[in-house]
């Protein structure tokens, strides 16, 4: 784990990590899920080998989450207490940027709404969804500065993105700066 770049925004620190996400010692992590919620490949499939089998049990009694919302089970044998699993979209389904707008939204809200103090995110729909990976970056690094600005009482004080793709670190890394010089 490397911690590449950090800013405060408001009360909160946001991160830039190259990392396996699995290790993160956190009260959550974010899983990039699709809308069945069946971990098999990419970050999901590294959660569940990891975690355990609790997880995907867990998220068969959960079953369908539609794109841009999320859902929330417990971290099995991980150091993270629970697992957010935010469902992106597909490039290429329609009005991707607003989807993911909403699944940023709706993570942030929800482990406000649990209390939580820091979690950890991939680049969600960068891998095997497709989504343009610049574009990730910045729709991901705004959305959390907009929220961290609009929700000033949130319970978050440290927020990850924990990063293995080289272009992808860059990309945030790029944008993470680009907010530093605005806040």
């Amino acid at each position: 784990m490397e911690t590449l770049k950090s800013i405060v925004i408001e009360d909160t620190e946001v991160s830039i990590i190259r990392g396996d996400l699995t290790e993160s010692n956190v009260d959550a992590i974010v899983n990039a899920a699709n809308s069945h919620l069946q971990h098999g490949g990419g970050v999901a499939g590294a959660i569940v080998r990891k975690g355990g089998s609790i997880i995907q049990e867990e998220s068969n009694k959960i079953g369908y989450v539609p794109v841009g919302n999320c859902a929330i089970t417990s971290a099995g044998k991980l150091k993270a207490k629970y697992v957010i699993h935010a469902v992106g979209p597909r490039w290429g389904e329609g009005d991707e940027e607003n989807k993911l707008k909403n699944a940023v939204k709706n993570i942030l809200n929800l482990a406000t709404e649990k209390g939580f103090k820091t979690i950890s995110m991939p680049a969600i729909s960068a891998g095997i969804f497709g989504f343009p990976k610049e574009s990730c970056a910045q729709i991901m690094i705004d959305e959390t500065g907009r929220f961290l600005k609009d929700n000033r009482e949130t319970s978050l004080k440290e927020i990850n993105f924990y990063l293995i793709d080289k272009d992808i670190i860059g990309f945030f890394k790029s944008k993470l700066e680009t907010k530093g010089h605005e806040t």
